[in-house]
């Protein structure tokens, strides 16, 4: 179940259609189509924001992340349907998963300056969505755990949400998770 409101929530965020949502979930269009009138109606704030959205990037070419940064949409004035579709599916993306980005950046930004700032052995080697992954020296093990949560969790002081991160440790990228 868990998974199936994952699809739905975040699909719907990201104004998937009801024949992509029924795919996803393997399930009838007409029936993907009720969850995403369902949630809507429930979630009216939500319907509208996205509706504002759209209409914001149509009126002024672009729509920004939480921080300013812009994202230029031709696609919304296509006279093609599948184009101005596409188009539309960015202009919802962008608000929400750019400013993911952008908070992904800035945290990467300043956990790289404070270990080269305390000349620590441990090396910041990449970052994937929302991860920071740090090869740690193992005395500096506990001082970079609290450093990289402290730092992922208020890079952005005036975000009116708590962000939440975890840190876990493991031998490889994928003993860590």
């Amino acid at each position: 179940m868990r998974s199936r409101a994952k699809a739905v929530n975040f699909g719907i965020v990201y104004g998937i259609s009801d024949y992509g949502l029924g795919r996803d979930l393997d399930i009838p269009r007409k029936e993907a189509k009720g969850y995403i009138e369902n949630y809507l109606s429930f979630y009216s704030s939500i319907d509208k924001y996205m509706k504002n959205i759209v209409e914001q990037g149509k009126r002024d070419g672009y729509v920004e992340t939480y921080f300013g940064r812009r994202r230029y949409i031709p696609e919304l004035t296509s006279r093609n349907f599948n184009i101005r579709s596409f188009g539309e599916r960015i202009a919802l993306n962008t608000p929400v998963q750019g400013t993911a980005a952008d908070i992904i950046k800035a945290a990467m930004v300043s956990v790289y300056k404070i270990l080269k700032q305390k000349k620590m052995k441990s090396r910041l080697i990449l970052q994937v969505h929302d991860e920071l992954i740090i090869e740690a020296y193992e005395p500096e093990l506990e001082e970079v755990k609290k450093m990289l949560q402290e730092e992922m969790e208020n890079v952005v002081d005036n975000f009116k949400v708590h962000l939440d991160a975890d840190v876990n440790i493991g031998d490889s990228w994928y003993d860590a998770k």
